[in-house]
């Protein structure tokens, strides 16, 4: 059974019978507007099908976004990713779709509601930080925010009950510290910092600081858990899953487990400074603890960022190496599957769901594939324009000779997260194909080979993959790169490559680096490798001050139809020609002999 179905899981003519029916709950609330996020109470990407309530009610199915319903107009905001995506999923008859961020809500609202309106919203699916700007925002128009109960929820007949897959242990062999050293480590924080816990709300924090896994979202391998680490390295578990795979002692101070819905009962007997992250926090937490100190209590809500987030990010010498050998792994996979792909699509027989099913089939192939990483985008033609594209039996698009199609997936193998791109012609690539995809390329290129003085951010970085389409008028509207945990999300914080990303670059921290080109209607590019930051050499007749630069983790070829030799610089066509040399030694004695001799081809010299 694959781990990726192809059926439609919405149908845009559901969202409207289920709007009326929450405009019904609204009206009997008292409520003017209700805010319906994307995100769990843990403020996921990925959501399980019970907490999928934008979908539900919409129909859009995105990893990011949210809804706004009033009375008589229901707005979605989506941000660049998706723009293609969500006029094809929602009935726009009854939902508008409107840009985000370029489109604030605090201003939408404030724009259709007057003086005196109350605007509802579930606390608990919210963060401090961003009901606090809202609140500010509304406040100044004579809105009220209200907390409220979940309406949607209300409404939502067969709703999924909540999973609580089995935990099972990592192994401290590949996290490279056992979950006592880390405990202890961060609990040194808090204490330096006057901090008597830190509340833990992110999942996959949890699952980093106590050596575990779980099974309770599809792609990523954490459970639904809450954490309170004290000072003293104690940590007290909120969580419903079955330990029984964990051997004693495994998860280290953990002084109990309680019932996951205990947490509130358990925030009324914490006292002292308590470490809330208000950027992913609920608002329902941090409210609580807040009124609990106005009203004279012993307990302190104190704003800070989540303690495990930075050292989860800054990969210990054993996980750069589990997840160097998981990359290779996955570069081998991909290789069989492109030279599949190389011999197979010319005849025009494949589609879409062929690719995805063929891909994951190679991945199967390692004996190692435990999910894979996200939904497998395989787009031809014009689907590979919509930048997270996922194929349906509705939506299925041959793959044609003349389209270049774009593949995006990755693995979750137990030593690693994998994440790759590769952008692949179908026939011959027309001129224009190749001149954009070959400005793709330099701005990866460059990403790949900088080099920067210790201190810089993803923001700073971010424009060396962009230039080479900035001159052409181009650009692409979604970061260059995310961070990328091990056995963990495809997508983690704190570190990025994109306008947004403010928190310096470290050793250990790995990274996206996949720029992109995408022309609605017609073709989309982009081309991904995942990079690992490092100490650079110091280059001969360089100053004495200390710099970073990527070390490349993914080895798999690059499309050498679609590339303009001419166009490459001679620092990027040697680049490129190393790469592939790299590829083809590292990856070759990995394969069939049949893959074996069109590797051999595939990363000759440019």
């Amino acid at each position: 059974m694959s781990f990726q179905t192809f059926e439609a899981s919405t149908r845009p003519e559901d969202g409207p019978p289920r709007l009326a029916r929450l405009r019904g709950q609204m009206a009997a609330a008292g409520l003017d507007a209700f805010l319906v996020p994307r995100a769990d109470a843990h403020q996921g990407e990925y959501v399980a099908p019970c907490d999928d309530r934008l979908a539900w009610l919409t129909g859009f199915t995105g990893s990011a976004g949210f809804a706004v319903v009033l009375a008589a107009e229901a707005g979605i905001f989506v941000d660049g990713r998706y723009t293609v995506q969500v006029r094809s999923q929602v009935d726009t008859g009854h939902f508008t779709p409107l840009p985000w961020p370029k489109t604030k809500l605090g201003d939408w609202v404030a724009d259709r509601l007057g003086k005196g309106a109350r605007l509802g919203f579930d606390p608990w699916l919210h963060s401090a930080e961003a009901v606090e700007a809202l609140e500010k925002r509304l406040s100044e128009a004579g809105i009220e925010a209200v907390p409220t109960g979940n309406l949607v929820d209300s409404v939502w007949e067969d709703r999924p009950g909540r999973p609580a897959a089995p935990l099972f242990a990592y192994p401290e062999e590949i996290a490279g510290e056992t979950a006592a050293e880390k405990q202890a480590a961060i609990a040194g924080k808090l204490r330096d910092a006057g901090q008597s816990a830190a509340i833990l709300t992110l999942p996959d924090s949890i699952a980093w600081l106590l050596n575990i896994r779980g099974g309770d979202i599809p792609r990523t391998p954490i459970a639904h858990a809450w954490a309170i680490l004290r000072d003293d390295a104690s940590v007290l578990l909120f969580c419903d899953s079955d330990r029984g795979a964990v051997p004693d002692g495994h998860m280290g101070n953990l002084a109990a487990i309680q019932p996951y819905n205990d947490l509130p009962d358990a925030l009324d007997s914490l006292e002292g400074p308590m470490r809330i992250d208000r950027k992913s926090a609920p608002f329902a937490i941090w409210s609580r603890l807040a009124a609990r100190h106005d009203a004279g209590e012993p307990v302190e809500p104190v704003a800070g960022d989540d303690p495990c987030a930075l050292p989860k990010a800054k990969k210990t010498p054993a996980e750069i190496a589990a997840t160097s050998e998981a990359h290779l792994r996955d570069g081998a996979a991909m290789a069989e599957f492109l030279a599949w792909l190389d011999a197979e699509a010319p005849k025009g027989a494949l589609t879409e769901i062929d690719v995805v099913e063929k891909l994951e089939a190679c991945r199967r192939g390692t004996g190692a594939l435990r999910d894979i990483a996200f939904d497998t985008i395989a787009g031809a033609g014009p689907h590979g324009a919509i930048v997270h594209y996922r194929v349906t039996r509705e939506t299925n698009r041959p793959v044609r000779p003349g389209d270049i199609l774009l593949v995006d997936s990755g693995g979750q193998y137990l030593d690693g997260t994998t994440d790759i791109t590769r952008t692949i012609a179908i026939g011959l690539p027309t001129d224009e194909q190749r001149a954009c995809f070959t400005r793709v390329l330099q701005g990866m290129i460059a990403i790949s080979r900088a080099r920067w003085p210790k201190g810089l951010t993803g923001r700073d970085l971010d424009p060396l993959a962009r230039a080479p389409l900035w001159m052409a008028g181009q650009d692409f509207d979604h970061g260059t790169g995310h961070g990328v945990g091990v056995y963990l999300s495809v997508h983690e914080g704190p570190q990025g490559l994109s306008r947004r990303s403010k928190v310096p670059l470290e050793p250990g921290m790995i990274l996206s680096n996949e720029p992109g080109y995408y022309r609605e209607g017609a073709f989309g590019i982009r081309i991904e490798n995942l990079l690992v930051v490092e100490e650079a050499e110091r280059p001969e007749g360089g100053d004495d001050r200390e710099q970073l630069s990527f070390r490349t983790l993914t080895f798999a070829p690059i499309d050498r139809r679609l590339i303009d030799a001419a166009a490459l610089a001679p620092g990027e066509r040697a680049w490129l020609d190393g790469y592939h040399a790299e590829v083809n030694r590292l990856i070759s004695p990995r394969v069939t002999d049949s893959t074996k001799a069109w590797l051999a081809k595939a990363t000759r010299p440019v």
